[in-house]
């Protein structure tokens, strides 16, 4: 008898249905057509470990299974039920009457219990595009699943409960959640405040400029300046995510397997900190069965470079192109796969290999141009693409004994929102524009054009600095994200100026 059963494979961060042919017939031999890979050939075995474990057995037929479209590689373990049930239903030891109306995704253990899997958001994204009734996934995934409105999430931990359901002998009770509620109720709880970080306010408003705009930010001071301390606070003053932004970042986190058993939403923006060790693939993404990497998982996010000369120099350069398009392709013999990199950079270094260079009261003991060739490490075209460069120095012990707290980060994430709510309003009708790092030469020339003595300002700047046109283009980026909490229709002199003390580590005039 031939059944069909509904499941599907993930490609990037979306959904592609497979159909699931199942036909039992005279004879005794075992089948699978359409690509399955290793883990979805030793099926078999689960299958019939799960199935005697329940009391079924696995039919003594000819089974001939086709997983359509045969022409993409179906991978990974998620197969086992939708295999298991079309199994069942075509030796009619189960009804098939509703299996079209239902897709079904889950791995199997020996015992019958069904284990997570990635990709469900996706997937139950793709179940309730093509018109199906519900959607039945690994109890550990409901939540995730369920934040798709209009489609019934059934969370089942044990193959007995999923033949029961269809054979009308049990009900299964849909997973109901308030997506926006518990949105709303995560957006504002962080661990960490800016009220802990003393001093340094030269530097808060650097990060205040940086969030504001949304633009990549390198921090360059001594040993226990601070910076990490700092950036691990970032996220709490970035504005919240909107339900669009939260759901793409979900997807991603949940193609990847990153996010947690019964988790639903991301309602905060991602903070990614790769160690420097991390290899080209594990940063933009990529492997043998392709999958997001650092730069994916920190979309709509934070991405923290911690020593940042200690990356590998092809590590960084590969960087180059996603920071630019704010997104990456990866690229296999058969296909390509994208996905999405719109995040903001955050990167730290040591001045020097000793740490002490330019440090107010400890000696640099570097040799004679070490400084120089240790910022080599970074190239001149990655440097370029980071909007706001500042020094860090360690702060005096009148303000670290300082027991009054500093501005909190409830405080500054109001000013960035409202900032962030003017360049909404600015590039309303610009398709992919959402803040003033995200700008072209076209709207920099409509947006951020500098009046006369200003550009005379830029201009002394950029012979000075011996600056790209590059960083021309960062330069009035910044200049507007300064410009806007004032409602400042042009950029003037005084935007600039400030502007321009953010590009004062470029490699050509720090390091002598």
């Amino acid at each position: 008898m031939l059944v069909k059963v509904f499941g599907a494979a993930v490609t990037g961060i979306d959904a592609i249905m497979v159909t699931i042919e199942v036909n039992c017939s005279q004879g005794i031999r075992f089948f699978m057509v359409g690509l399955p890979d290793a883990a979805v050939k030793e099926s078999h075995e689960r299958i019939i470990s799960a199935l005697e474990h329940n009391g079924f057995r696995f039919p003594r037929k000819q089974i001939i299974i086709n997983l359509a479209p045969a022409n993409i590689k179906k991978e990974g373990s998620a197969y086992d039920l939708p295999l298991a049930i079309g199994i069942l239903a075509s030796s009619e030891a189960i009804d098939n009457s509703r299996l079209e109306q239902y897709m079904l995704m889950g791995e199997l253990s020996l015992d019958g219990t069904i284990l997570p899997i990635k990709g469900a958001l996706p997937i139950a994204i793709k179940a309730k595009e093509m018109g199906f009734k519900g959607f039945i996934v690994p109890k550990a995934n409901e939540k995730e699943a369920a934040v798709v409105e209009g489609l019934s999430v059934y969370g089942v931990e044990n193959i007995k409960e999923v033949i029961a359901f269809f054979n009308g002998e049990r009900k299964l009770e849909p997973t109901v959640i308030n997506c926006r509620q518990e949105f709303l109720r995560q957006q504002t709880h962080f661990d960490l405040d800016f009220e802990d970080v003393k001093g340094q306010e030269s530097v808060k408003r650097a990060f205040e400029v940086a969030a504001a705009g949304g633009h990549n930010l390198l921090m360059i001071g001594p040993p226990g300046a601070g910076k990490s301390m700092m950036a691990k606070r970032i996220p709490s003053i970035l504005p919240p995510l909107s339900l669009q932004e939260a759901l793409e970042t979900t997807k991603i986190h949940s193609v990847a397997g990153k996010m947690g058993n019964n988790t639903s939403l991301l309602s905060q923006r991602p903070f990614r900190s790769p160690h420097h060790t991390i290899s080209s693939a594990a940063l933009v993404g990529g492997g043998t069965f392709p999958q997001p990497g650092e730069i994916s998982l920190a979309h709509n996010g934070v991405l923290f470079l911690d020593e940042l000369p200690e990356f590998s120099r092809q590590v960084l350069e590969v960087m180059r192109q996603p920071l630019e398009d704010r997104k990456i392709t990866i690229a296999r013999a058969r296909s390509a796969i994208e996905y999405p990199a719109s995040l903001m950079l955050v990167a730290s270094m040591n001045p020097c290999p000793c740490g002490y260079y330019n440090h107010p009261d400890k000696q640099c003991v570097c040799p004679p141009g070490a400084v120089q060739k240790y910022l080599n490490r970074i190239s001149g075209p990655l440097l370029d693409r980071i909007d706001i460069q500042i020094e860090i120095i360690p702060v005096p012990f009148e303000k670290i004994s300082d027991t009054r707290p500093a501005e909190p980060s409830g405080k500054i994430r109001k000013r960035v929102i409202r900032a962030r709510e003017i360049q909404s309003e600015r590039f309303k009708n610009e398709p992919g524009i959402y803040c003033n790092a995200q700008m072209t030469t076209k709207l920099l020339n409509r947006y951020a054009e500098p009046d006369e003595e200003g550009k005379q300002r830029l201009k002394a700047a950029m012979n000075r600095l011996s600056l790209s046109a590059l960083a021309y283009d960062r330069i009035l980026k910044v200049a507007r994200t300064i410009a806007d909490p004032d409602h400042s229709q042009s950029v003037n002199v005084q935007h600039i100026s400030e502007a321009i003390t953010y590009r004062n580590l470029d490699r050509e005039n720090w390091a002598g």
